[in-house]
């Protein structure tokens, strides 16, 4: 089965997403939406058609510069379903941008990390946007 890519543009309350079938998936830039959109269910579907024959190797980047709660629990649901890559023996890679200053995004990453039991690579950049 052929999945296409997805890239849904951000706003100023959503992220830009990028689902691409070679495994490289990008989640970036705001996160403070408070009602559920279909945005989270399409990029739901698009996993679970990915999950059918995923790449050897996924990487996620997530690079965000805010994230209030709502968005964090969806974050959570979404990177849960895509770790499922694991129990097919493939690779899963999730890198976690934050800016410089940004404590509370390093510490969203590291309560996300340890509540799905998945280590993440924390990198710290100087501007998200340039990721």
């Amino acid at each position: 089965m052929i999945i296409d890519e997805v890239h849904i543009l951000p706003t100023d309350k959503t992220p830009e997403v990028f689902l691409n079938p070679d495994g490289n998936i990008k989640i970036k830039g705001r996160g403070v939406v408070v009602t559920l959109t279909e945005v989270p269910t399409q990029i739901m579907n698009w996993i679970d058609s990915y999950l059918i024959s995923p790449a050897e190797i996924t990487t996620v980047i997530i690079a965000f510069d805010y994230l209030n709660s709502y968005c964090t629990v969806v974050l959570i649901s979404i990177l849960k379903k895509i770790s499922q890559v694991k129990q097919q023996s493939k690779k899963l890679i999730i890198k976690w941008y934050y800016e410089d200053l940004e404590d509370d995004i390093f510490n969203q990453g590291e309560y996300i990390s340890s509540t799905l039991y998945i280590p993440f690579e924390f990198i710290m950049t100087d501007n998200i946007t340039n990721i």
